[in-house]
């Protein structure tokens, strides 16, 4: 974050800058054919007219991916079962009113991720088995110190920013797929919350959709990524019944052997059942995703009481628990074609957890999105949300000020080439810090991602 714009050593960075640069001239190259990924034929660049099958030539505007198929090595390797998936993400965000402070708050900050997917069928060795890998590292400022010094928000403005860490190994799984695709095990270091439970097509990734950390994820869930088992149980074609255990000691960049195997071995449970019904439509069938679910840890955390001003000692205890529930609902959509996404969709969520262990211990938010708003941009993504995390009446004896948080946030989404998104963003946040009486503030960014 930049603290001063004299001060060189918070200066953008060359990387930034040329990612910015990049960004812009495809930009207009993009636009100036609209909406290219549409017209774009075959995803999978093979032209099979005449007597053989070769590689379509590169084109900028309707590739999926900037750097191409590699000259046709990345199908064949996708047709032997190994699939490579290149992602940079860059953010400029600006305190653009109230807050704490609105002189030299700009901050920019960004991510990259390589997935890795093997898939163990296509390699004629486990009939259903997967192996997935990623490699992630950011740059840039820390968005806590923007969220701190310049705003005084309590959630993040942008979950996705997170200081300079070179590359690491964020996350990985051995997926198992058995009875008929029924069921399905996974084992692995995991993010329950965003990838496991309570899955929101709508406020679930701040790559995609949302970036205000309250229009990602359930305030009241526990969200450490984790080494840990995932359980899945189909039972029916609209129906499941998840569960999870993950390591409750887990550390971020850390293989997490050492918390897991060593020590106190405590483990965080999970639990959700789910349904997806396609519903009747005027213009055919609807799609939703409503779930409900719990977790406990039983872990010794430090409780909040009434103390006399520290007078009495220190309270702990274990058995932390929470429930929740959260739905996406497509309400309309714009063509008869299932395959069409072009609509309007609605998704909502709430969560509780123990307010003796919690700082929040009410969460909810609501959220509506219209895909293809706008004539001959199918692909572009219109949404607004509100979401509100409420302290719990343990944590206002420690900050007995402190009352609740409120974003309202804004953003588009414009895809101008399959491999390019730009997305402004606008957020409003209401007593940002939570404390009764805090200033609100008002939040611009801007959002690139890339897909090489």
């Amino acid at each position: 974050m930049f603290h001063g714009i004299h001060d060189a050593r918070r200066r953008p960075s060359c990387l930034n800058i040329c990612l910015f640069a990049i960004c812009a001239i495809c930009a207009v190259v993009g636009e100036s054919r609209g909406q290219a990924a549409e017209e774009g034929g075959d995803a999978r660049r093979w032209n099979t007219t005449g007597s053989g099958s070769e590689l379509e030539p590169f084109d900028l505007r309707t590739t999926d991916r900037l750097t191409g198929e590699w000259g046709g090595h990345r199908l064949a390797l996708e047709d032997l079962g190994v699939r490579f998936k290149i992602k940079f993400m860059n953010h400029a965000m600006v305190n653009m009113r109230g807050g704490r402070e609105t002189k030299n708050g700009f901050d920019t900050a960004g991510s990259y991720e390589v997935d890795l997917y093997l898939d163990l069928e296509k390699l004629d060795l486990i009939k259903g088995g997967e192996f997935w890998i990623r490699g992630k590292g950011t740059w840039g400022g820390d968005t806590s110190d923007f969220d701190q010094e310049k705003i005084g928000a309590f959630f993040k403005t942008n979950q996705d920013a997170s200081g300079e860490q070179p590359i690491f190994v964020d996350k990985w799984h051995y997926k198992q797929q058995l009875l008929d695709d029924k069921l399905e095990l996974r084992i692995g270091r995991m993010e329950p919350t965003k990838d496991l439970f309570d899955r929101s097509k709508i406020i679930g990734h701040e790559d995609k959709y949302f970036l205000n950390r309250m229009l990602v994820r359930n305030a009241t869930l526990p969200s450490n990524k984790g080494l840990g088992l995932f359980v899945q149980w189909r039972f029916s074609d609209h129906a499941y019944l998840s569960a999870g255990a993950f390591d409750a000691h887990a550390r971020d960049r850390q293989t997490n052997f050492n918390t897991a195997f060593h020590d106190e071995d405590e483990f965080r449970y999970y639990g959700e059942l789910g349904c997806k019904p396609e519903l009747p439509g005027e213009r055919g069938g609807v799609s939703g995703h409503y779930r409900i679910g719990a977790w406990f840890d039983p872990t010794t955390k430090t409780q909040f009481f009434n103390d006399f001003g520290g007078r009495l000692p220190a309270r702990r205890d274990s058995g932390d628990w929470g429930a929740y529930f959260g739905f996406d609902q497509m309400v309309w959509r714009e063509n008869e074609t299932s395959e069409d996404n072009q609509g309007i969709s609605v998704a909502g969520r709430y969560g509780w957890a123990d307010g003796d262990a919690n700082r929040i211990e009410h969460f909810w938010a609501a959220a509506i999105q219209y895909t293809g708003l706008i004539p001959t941009r199918e692909k572009d993504t219109l949404a607004f949300g509100v979401g509100q995390g409420i302290f719990s009446d343990g944590f206002r004896w420690v900050r007995p000020r402190v009352d609740r948080e409120t974003v309202f946030e804004l953003y588009y989404s414009i895809a101008v080439t399959p491999w390019l998104t730009i997305s402004p963003d606008f957020q409003y946040v209401v007593n940002a810090g939570g404390l009764k009486g805090d200033p609100h503030a008002m939040v611009a960014a801007l959002r690139f991602k890339m897909s090489l």
